[in-house]
């Protein structure tokens, strides 16, 4: 069987329905369920929660693997009805680097790279995501929501790495070219 809806027209009795049955829908989406709950107009902040509370007793796993995934949808999900602090974000942005390392160490993932995920690294040191594994080309990955100062050494670092590869490149060319 198939759904053949959008999960963010669904009203709370056919979330739990779909949830509860979701075995027997083949174009069931997880990850799209998780986004639902919080695009959803037809539900009140309180279904939503209760949604998201019912939906953990069966994807469970799949929640926390969210955090690997899909960082931003597991943030908006796990922070229903909850007003956050600075102080709130940046611990849970630490939370999410740690889960993230060991739910890779668990899977015996041992790259820096998985799928089409890499770790951010935008240069600044009090950066909340520094280290944070995300999809390059998204929205999180260009979104500027680093504050402080440009770590300088990096930088000093990869324009002297660059340079260097700038005179090797033309050493060889030159090597090549007398070999002619």
């Amino acid at each position: 069987m198939k759904i053949d809806r959008k999960f963010n027209t669904l009203s709370l009795n056919e979330y739990l329905n779909y949830i509860e049955n979701h075995k027997q829908y083949s174009d069931f989406n997880t990850l799209g369920f998780y986004r639902s709950i919080f695009e959803n107009e037809n539900t009140s902040l309180d279904e939503k929660i209760q949604i998201r509370e019912f939906a953990n007793k069966y994807f469970e796993k799949t929640f926390e693997f969210l955090q690997i995934k899909d960082p931003w949808t597991y943030i908006k999900v796990k922070t229903l009805g909850l007003e956050l602090t600075n102080g709130d974000k940046e611990e849970l942005w630490r939370q999410i680097r740690k889960n993230q390392e060991l739910i890779l160490k668990k899977k015996r993932i041992k790259h820096q790279n998985f799928g089409e995920y890499s770790k951010h690294n935008c240069g600044y040191e009090t950066c909340p995501m520094d280290g944070i594994m995300i999809k390059q080309g998204s929205f999180m990955a260009e979104y500027e929501m680093c504050i402080g100062n440009i770590n300088k050494y990096v930088q000093k670092q990869k324009s002297e790495r660059r340079k260097s590869e700038r005179k090797s490149e033309k050493i060889i060319i030159k090597k090549e070219l007398d070999l002619e």
